[in-house]
């Protein structure tokens, strides 16, 4: 069974960094699409950010220049690197991993992690 698990959440000021973790097991990375979406109280779910396995990236408008999605296949871990944090950039983020290829933007994601809090102050 996929098993994907998120690390690196947590508690910054606005203009902070963290970069969160997702290591997959039982899942290849590099083959297929991979996305982070976030999901604040009372919000849907958003789509952040999603690499297709020509490792191009994708960004929601809201983040574009400030975050990074990337990854290391020999490590099978998905990263974001989200600098110049804000106070609406507060949530659960979860990693997601598709069984699909290409254009990774809008496809369905098959498999999810457990989420990491990251919450910003002003």
């Amino acid at each position: 069974q996929v098993q994907l698990v998120e690390s690196g959440g947590g508690s910054v000021q606005a203009g902070g960094s963290l970069r969160l973790s997702c290591a997959a097991s039982r899942y290849t990375i590099g083959s297929y699409c991979m996305a982070w979406f976030r999901q604040a109280p009372g919000k849907e779910r958003e789509r952040v950010a999603t690499i297709n396995s020509d490792e191009t990236p994708t960004y929601a408008d809201s983040v574009k220049g400030r975050f990074t999605i990337s990854r290391d296949n020999a490590k099978n871990t998905l990263y974001l690197q989200m600098n110049s944090l804000k106070p609406e950039d507060t949530a659960m983020y979860y990693c997601a991993a598709s069984v699909a290829r290409g254009f990774c933007w809008y496809r369905s994601y098959n498999y999810w992690g457990q989420g990491t809090q990251v919450t910003v102050s002003s």
